[in-house]
């Protein structure tokens, strides 16, 4: 079994390996990274997402919100150096209701998040309001509804609020994944194809890892830091050491078609939609879905959530529709099992928040659907820091939020490993969280995730 040595092997180079490596070797001088991944990398699931990003996270206590302004800032100081390759834009992320009963909630939550960092919150309650553009910091809160009218004429006529988050807005996450791999890699970092299969320890201790190549040889590494990094496989490779995460993985699709009649604006933000869907079929329609069984599950009342936005540049017309309506925990199978009814029900729970979206009922494009898999844990934060193995570190659980919180991410890990001074948001992301019981009583009443 052929042998090298490295100081630090990471596996996985997916958004998170990637940035992981960056950060060691571009910004704290480590000189042998070698990064294990076993398909190509960003590919498994950080080329299939949303590609957005916000500082906008509900919580109690503002961890999240820090977390992500550093990413976000991360992000702008690599759209300066590289000339905008990653196509950084601040469009924002809207939320809309036409249940005027969550206004309160909404003005609520948007007070919490200044207080946490999020920048401050402007209320826009009179027909005449001033309401700002281009890039901005902090929420608007509409409530009249003919400034919602003047300013979003696409929303549904119900629209009762909407809440502008403005230091929100996507990217491409092919680009900065790139960027980050390619400077990694012109500082030392070495990319190995192949299967992390074992974790070799001596008293408490990582020593080494062994990877199985795609000719079936096995190659041991000799190193004395161990990353997992292992996006939807995180479980699976924390158990090479003997331990059990905390974590589970939901299934997320989404759809992307050709909106050539131009409902979405180009220039429009993220748009959300906050209210439970009932999806609009014709009465035809709902008596053949009410026909069997394994359809009737569609005339239901489906979960709050249902977001997308325009996608691409120049004559573009694409739009992607993201909806989460199965929402149960599920072990990561690749490639993922189809949904058949997904394009139409993404496209119809959209048409709730957008009506103009309904002259494709009949006559949509073909629809082009992929997806991959959330690694979670209960509260929806990430795991970050070192494992109860000497020398066994864990960058995961970034569930949905991967492409925004990669850059943060990858530096605390960094941090971590190095010893070098650590953020205030540091231990809220420490896999040692679970051994307070004050935190586990805190768990209890957590409430919104913020999941999309």
């Amino acid at each position: 079994m052929p042998e090298q040595t490295a100081e630090v092997v990471i596996c996985g180079a997916g958004i998170a390996g990637v940035a992981a490596a960056y950060h060691l070797a571009v910004k704290r001088g480590l000189k042998e990274v070698v990064i294990v991944e076993q398909g190509d990398p960003l590919s498994l699931t950080s080329d299939k997402s949303t590609e957005a990003y916000r500082n906008w996270w509900p919580g109690p206590d503002g961890a999240m919100v820090a977390f992500m302004n550093r990413s976000i800032e991360l992000l702008e100081e690599i759209a300066q150096q590289s000339a905008n390759r990653i196509q950084l834009n601040r469009r924002g992320y809207l939320y809309a209701t036409a249940e005027a009963s969550k206004i309160d909630r909404l003005a609520q939550a948007a007070e919490q998040a200044a207080q946490q960092g999020a920048g401050a919150l402007r209320v826009h309650s009179h027909p005449s309001a001033a309401y700002p553009g281009g890039p901005q910091d902090g929420a608007d809160l509409l409530t009249s509804q003919s400034l919602i009218r003047q300013h979003f004429p696409y929303l549904s006529p119900d629209t009762q609020a909407v809440l502008h988050v403005r230091r929100a807005g996507w990217l491409s996450a092919q680009q900065l994944g790139m960027y980050l791999l390619e400077e990694a890699r012109g500082h030392g970092v070495r990319l190995l194809s192949g299967q992390v299969v074992g974790v070799e320890t001596a008293g408490g201790a990582v020593q080494g890892v062994q990877v199985r190549q795609k000719d079936g040889a096995l190659r041991f590494i000799q190193a004395p830091v161990f990353v997992n990094a292992a996006g939807p496989m995180q479980k699976e490779v924390a158990a090479l050491l003997g331990l059990e995460l905390p974590v589970f993985a939901e299934l997320h699709r989404k759809m992307s078609f050709s909106e050539h009649l131009g409902v979405v604006p180009r220039e429009a933000p993220m748009l959300i939609w906050l209210d439970e869907v009932e999806l609009p079929w014709s009465p035809q329609e709902r008596a053949l879905l009410a026909e069997d069984a394994s359809t009737r599950w569609l005339l239901e009342r489906l979960p709050s959530g249902v977001h997308g936005r325009p996608d691409g540049h120049g004559e573009s017309t694409t739009l992607i529709v993201l909806y989460n309506y199965h929402t149960e925990p599920l072990t990561p199978t690749f490639p993922i099992p189809p949904e058949p009814h997904y394009a139409d029900v993404a496209l119809r729970g959209f048409s709730v928040m957008l009506p103009g979206l309904r002259q494709y009922f009949d006559k949509a494009p073909r629809p082009w659907i992929d997806g991959g898999y959330y690694l979670k844990t209960q509260e929806n934060r990430p795991l970050i820091g070192p494992l109860p193995v000497k020398g066994a570190y864990l960058v995961g659980a970034l569930s949905g939020f991967g492409v925004m919180a990669a850059c943060a991410a990858g530096e605390l890990l960094a941090a971590h490993l190095t010893g070098a001074a650590l953020p205030s948001y540091a231990p809220a992301f420490l896999l040692s969280r679970y051994q307070d019981p004050v935190y586990q009583q805190r768990l209890k009443g957590w409430g919104d995730t913020g999941q999309l």
